[in-house]
Formats: C-alpha cells, structure tokens, sequence
C-alpha cells in the first residue's frame, strides 16, 4: 500500500501552515519501516484541486490541516476519517480549508479519492504574516503528531525516532534557503 502524508496550510500565515510543519517535523524525525508499505511526505501547501493528480497516486491518506469546530477551542486536536467527519466540524478555519474540502468531494466524484484520515487542529493565528505559531497549537501538535505515529503503527509500519527537531523549529526554517 502507498500511504500519503499529506500537510495543508500556508506556512507564512502563523497557526495556519501547522499541517505542512508537522508533516515536515515527522520526515525529519522519524525513519519509517515496512515490508509490505511505502510512506511518503508531501507539502501539500495550499494547491487543493492542483493535488488531485499526486494524491490520486496514494492507496491511503493522511491529511494533517487546521480545522474548525463548533465545539471546540484553540489546540483541540481531532482525528477522523473523511467518510464520517463529526458534525462539530465546520471547515470555516481559512480558504484553503474549504479548498481542500472541495478537492476530496471532486476526488469522491470521480472516484479517485482514496480513504482518507484527517488530524486536524483550531488554530488560534491564521491571519498574521508570521512563521510563529502560537502556544496552543504548539502543544496541540504534539497530541497530533502521537496520533500519525500511533495509527501509521496500526497501518503496518514501524517507526524510530532519529532526530528531535521541534516544530516551531521547523517552521523558522521553511522559508530559508538550504545550500
């Protein structure tokens, strides 16, 4: 099975470009293993529909973006699969959640979608120009990244951790230069 880690959001937007920090955060840190699987890291940024030909190519997703919930406060963290997402989401966090929304109904159209999780988060900054995220989101991503290894786990992969790069960390450098 070729499985998708696939990271949403605008890196230069604060909490909004916590799904492409985090997948980026777990390829540095983790080395994953299967006999039988492939897993591979995609900055998905905010190209929605301009993703439908890469995921296309995946048997399974997991999708990590900001979410908005009518319950929910900043940092709650919520996994789900795109088949049944709680009727407490409401996708209004950003324009590209609603993108994405609308690439994976378009996929479902066509029947090109494969199963899809997603680990989302409320962000609390979506609107400042920033690389800095906020606390919140910050822990909040600690939960979600537990939550990718724990059901990669479940997948069939094994897992260990080669390096201890923080995601605030890794969010000062997307916008660097790397020679």
């Amino acid at each position: 099975m070729k499985v998708l880690c696939l990271g949403i959001g605008n890196v230069v937007c604060a909490d909004e470009g916590v799904g492409v920090h985090l997948c980026r955060t777990i390829e540095k840190n983790y080395k994953f293993t299967s006999d039988e699987h492939t897993l591979d890291f995609v900055d998905g940024g905010t190209l929605a529909q301009r993703l439908i030909p890469i995921i296309a190519e995946y048997d399974y997703v997991i999708m990590l973006d900001c979410v908005d919930a009518n319950d929910g406060k900043i940092g709650d963290v919520y996994f789900f699969d795109f088949e049944d997402v709680p009727d407490s989401i409401s996708w209004q966090g950003s324009a590209h959640e609603v993108e994405m929304l609308q690439t994976l109904v378009m996929m479902d159209m066509v029947g090109d979608r494969p199963p899809t999780k997603i680990i989302g988060i409320i962000p609390e900054v979506i609107s400042d120009t920033t690389l800095q995220m906020s606390k919140p989101v910050i822990e909040g991503s600690k939960l979600m990244e537990r939550i990718f290894l724990k059901h990669i786990k479940e997948l069939g992969f094994n897992y260990e951790k080669i390096a201890d790069h923080g995601i605030q960390e890794v969010a000062m450098s997307a916008c660097s230069v790397e020679h």
